[in-house]
């Protein structure tokens, strides 16, 4: 650490540069007003000690701390006064002063020095380390903010139906005593292309942070820009967006993907089609047996999205009996570990099968509420370590 000293006694002075070279430090006194300054200006140093009646009086040494601040406003100053000089400190005070120590007249201060210099810089440098946690807590808020913004609000199912949703990010780290909430790649979408046709789709970029998130926007984009009957046919529809998305430089950059999982539902003939790339298949509940079954098999999905042009993806189709549930999530749901049970289980597909088996008579916001306190529950009240998004749709009896 270099070290800069404007001293006023030369006795003091000889003794503070020879305590102060010690080690990796290394200290540079100066005992005149236009030295301090010429030496101040060629930058490098650490930490700045002064004594209070430098050059000779404290009129003299507040304007030469204030030049102090102008010329290096991130480094730390240290005053040093004798007793005698308290009364004139609280202007330096009010003015930024943070550190100083008292001189006594026998010079056993000097001991202390180097201790209190030392105390300085990493008083400043954690305060630092605060200002950029929470300069990098406001802009991961801003981005979290940005992803929930596509997020639809105010659902409007279509006659006979019923829909519930959930968002929730993930809250993996603390910086201070806070948690930091990720923005995250997960996102789902609920729409109505016509009048016969519900679209449900969630998809789930790779990462955390603002890529994630551009990547899902870039998504939401070409979702919704698609026109016609295209909707209807998901096979056609999730090879456009993906060969799309192929040619999208965010979502490429560092071998990002997304999975998504593309439901069209015909809300007169009550079937579901349906495209898996690369995503968790849905699963139907039906509520007069109280059965849970996955929809369609793990082999009937395709490659993530924005992994390779060209790739053709199969659809799949289900009747929507009355009174039946249909549950479609990413894997944020069945991904969240216990820290109570051996051998780092996971809630799984069998956490979400029991859930939903425990809410059949609870309506359907009641129903996915019990599921994300179901899967919190099991991680012993960690909370999930990935985003979470599910859609609970229920066909009415």
């Amino acid at each position: 650490m270099k070290i800069l000293v404007a001293w006023d006694a030369p006795d003091e002075a000889e003794l503070l540069k020879l305590y102060l070279s010690v080690g990796e430090h290394e200290a540079t006194v100066t005992r005149s007003k236009t030295e301090y300054l010429a030496h101040l200006q060629q930058g490098g140093w650490g930490v700045v000690l002064m004594a209070l009646s430098f050059p000779a009086s404290a009129d003299e040494s507040f304007p030469l701390f204030q030049q102090t601040q102008e010329l290096a406003p991130e480094m730390p100053v240290v005053m040093a006064c004798r007793t005698t000089e308290m009364l004139n400190l609280p202007r330096f005070l009010m003015h930024g002063l943070r550190f100083y120590l008292v001189r006594d007249t026998g010079g056993d201060f000097v001991f202390l020095v180097l201790s209190c210099l030392e105390s300085a810089v990493a008083a400043k440098r954690a305060a630092e380390a605060r200002k950029l946690a929470e300069r990098l807590r406001e802009e991961m808020e801003g981005v979290r903010r940005l992803q929930e913004s596509i997020i639809p609000q105010g659902l409007n199912p279509p006659p006979g139906y019923r829909i519930a949703a959930r968002y929730e990010p993930s809250q993996v780290s603390v910086v201070g005593d806070r948690p930091v909430v990720l923005a995250g790649g997960d996102y789902y979408d609920i729409f109505r292309p016509d009048d016969r046709t519900l679209v449900v789709l969630i998809g789930d970029a790779s990462g955390h942070g603002l890529k994630a998130c551009m990547s899902i926007m870039a998504m939401h984009t070409l979702v919704r820009m698609i026109p016609g009957e295209r909707y209807r046919d998901t096979s056609r529809f999730v090879a456009e967006i993906n060969q799309r998305l192929c040619e999208n430089s965010i979502v490429q950059s560092d071998g990002g993907f997304i999975t998504l999982f593309y439901a069209a539902i015909d809300t007169i003939e009550h079937t579901m089609t349906w495209t898996s790339a690369g995503h968790p298949l849905a699963h139907m509940q039906l509520l007069t047996s109280n059965e849970v079954v996955q929809i369609g098999n793990d082999a009937d999905g395709g490659l993530p999205l924005a992994v390779a042009p060209g790739v053709d993806y199969p659809a799949g189709k289900a009747q929507l009996p009355r009174g039946c549930r249909v549950l479609l999530y990413s894997d944020g749901l069945t991904d969240a570990f216990s820290q109570e049970l051996p051998g780092h289980r996971a809630f799984g597909v069998q956490g979400l099968r029991e859930a939903l088996l425990a809410s059949r008579d609870a309506d359907v916001d009641a129903a996915l509420n019990h599921l994300f306190v179901a899967s919190n529950q099991f991680t012993g009240g960690a909370g999930r370590h990935d985003d979470t998004s599910v859609v609970l749709l229920e066909r009415l009896a």
